[in-house]
């Protein structure tokens, strides 16, 4: 293929660490996984980061320094069986006489495979047939199994800082066989960063659009005007895989958060303009409703669990009233993250006391040898006693008097502590 053809990011696709560009705390001098690869010795581990950032070149250099077989895979289109049937391919490539180093498996978009296929990937991780390296743009505490992550490392890479973007751009002109033989100027920088957005492999397209659309007999100009006018059909651009899509996803949820209405449904229009997975924007208002308005309301964690439902089956774009129905809902809800609160405090203290005995009173004792152990002796059944309550120990040992959710100053949660004081009373 001529190099006409071939995309400006693609034609620039570091080779080397030393080319590499950005993720300093990673690949830096004292970098852990420059650490790794200079060992020779590389770990399975998670890259987490928005697009553009160089999750795949890095793992495509780490597996070209230390000689080892590459593998890849898209999340999007491998199922089990083509997991199972690299998997094989790498323990066949494992057992060659010529291994230097264990094959690498690669997957982008680890965040969309199913349960079943990262379970698929279990045994060779742990079994040390692959290294595993995982790409994904969402968070993996989320998006990935436990078993899976507890077997890699996950490492966070950042946007492309300003001086990143400078350093890549003049790389561009300077080690592209193409630009190279044109004359350029660059007059301002603005629009370009700003358009770009962190995201190496944006700022390198929209280069390219902007050598495409210069005549080969005159100067590449790079200033804030000509930038715009290239992107004309992009200037209010909403890239729902790169920065501003975490900035704006933030902004909506602070400002439902922040109990302001307007703010709110602006956000929500910026994305359904933007072209947002509607069940993106509806799992976060699941997750905002319980963590930001929770006990306060509990109403609203029911209508936003319906406003996902609604949207699986109206879709778009009528979808987008249900959203908006449910962000002004929400963002109109008394506020409270005393459930939220709680269930943090609470593992922190399991964290920290790690596994008590679970009091012998409040354990089932389905045999004889149990009960002779004195399993379930002296539990009281809440619903023999006056208002279905009874005072007896719940928590272990040790924790008797632990207090873990505080309940925030709101009507419904006073009435819940109210109820529950005056039963404890009588």
């Amino acid at each position: 293929m001529s190099s006409n053809n071939i995309p400006l990011a693609e034609r620039l696709r570091p080779a080397t660490l030393n080319e590499y560009i950005g993720q300093s705390h990673l690949v830096g001098d004292n970098g852990i996984i420059r650490r790794m690869i200079e060992a020779g010795r590389i770990n399975s581990f998670i890259l987490w980061g928005p697009p553009g950032v160089g999750k795949t070149t890095l793992a495509m250099i780490i597996a070209k320094t230390i000689e080892a077989p590459f593998y890849t895979l898209s999340a999007v289109t491998a199922g089990v069986k083509e997991v199972r049937e690299v998997i094989e391919k790498c323990r066949n490539e494992a057992n060659g006489i010529f291994t230097k180093s264990r094959p690498i498996l690669f997957i982008d978009e680890i965040h969309r495979f199913s349960k079943s296929q990262q379970d698929s990937l279990l045994g060779a991780v742990e079994q040390g047939v692959v290294t595993l390296i995982g790409a994904t743009t969402e968070n993996p505490s989320f998006e990935v199994i436990r078993p899976l992550l507890s077997r890699c490392q996950v490492y966070t890479l950042k946007p492309l800082t300003q001086d990143d973007l400078q350093t890549l751009l003049q790389r561009a002109f300077e080690a592209d066989p193409l630009l190279k033989k044109r004359n350029y100027n660059v007059e301002e920088t603005t629009a370009l960063y700003r358009f770009a957005g962190g995201d190496a492999r944006k700022l390198l397209n929209i280069l390219d659009l902007i050598e495409q659309s210069t005549p080969s007999n005159e100067i590449i100009l790079i200033n804030d005007k000509i930038v715009t006018e290239v992107l004309q059909q992009n200037i209010a651009a909403y890239d729902k895989n790169g920065e501003l899509h975490y900035d704006i996803i933030s902004a909506f949820i602070k400002s439902v958060r922040g109990s302001d209405p307007d703010a709110a449904i602006y956000w929500l229009a910026r994305m359904v303009a933007g072209g947002e997975d509607p069940e993106f924007i509806a799992r976060r208002l699941v997750i905002l409703a319980a963590e930001d308005i929770g006990l306060a309301n509990p109403n609203a964690l029911l209508l936003a669990n319906a406003t996902f439902e609604a949207l699986k089956k109206i879709g778009w774009p009528e979808g987008r009233i249900i959203l908006s129905e449910c962000t002004i809902y929400l963002a109109n809800s008394p506020k409270s993250n005393s459930a939220y609160l709680a269930i943090d405090k609470a593992l922190e203290e399991v964290r920290k006391s790690g596994n008590l005995p679970v009091p012998l009173h409040l354990r089932n004792a389905p045999t004889q040898l149990m009960a002779d152990l004195g399993y379930h002796q002296g539990y009281q059944y809440a619903h023999d006693f006056a208002n279905h309550y009874v005072e007896q120990q719940y928590l272990p040992d040790g924790l008797q008097n632990a207090s873990f959710w505080t309940p925030a100053n709101n009507p419904h949660e006073k009435k819940m502590v109210d109820y529950l004081n005056s039963i404890k009373a009588k």
